[in-house]
């Protein structure tokens, strides 16, 4: 039997973005992947983020572990991006947080390049992308 890949979530979200949106938008983009929640090793975002009330409460919710990272640390996944937005720029200074972040806390977790499993999903205030190891 196949073994399933851990899943890293990476999420994106505006300030005020509630934990209904969030489990929403997640729950969707498993689905898409054909996961479960069971699957994700952890959550990652931008730095200045992980303290966001509905983030936290998303990731304690699901008992996961919540990692930032800093534009910096998330411009070396910058070329693996399936879209650049210039509106993340002029947040954050990367292109992209959902998909940099999952693909940069696949590499820290297990020292070696994650892939996308599914792309940017965007909700009114959100987004999600998956990266499997």
């Amino acid at each position: 039997m196949h073994a399933r890949p851990w899943l890293i979530a990476g999420i994106g979200c505006r300030q005020g973005c509630t934990l209904a949106e969030l489990q929403g938008l997640l729950m969707q983009a498993l689905a898409m992947a054909g996961a479960c929640p069971e699957d994700l090793q952890g959550i990652a975002t931008f730095e200045r983020r992980v303290d966001a009330p509905g983030l936290a409460a998303l990731a304690a919710d699901l008992g996961l572990p919540l990692a930032g990272y800093s534009a910096a640390a998330l411009a070396p996944f910058e070329h693996l991006l399936t879209h650049r937005s210039a509106v993340s720029w002029r947040h954050t200074g990367c292109h992209g947080v959902a998909e940099s972040a999952a693909l940069a806390h696949c590499h820290t977790l297990h020292m070696q390049p994650g892939r996308l499993l599914l792309g940017r999903q965007c909700s009114r205030h959100a987004t999600v992308a998956l990266a499997a190891t």
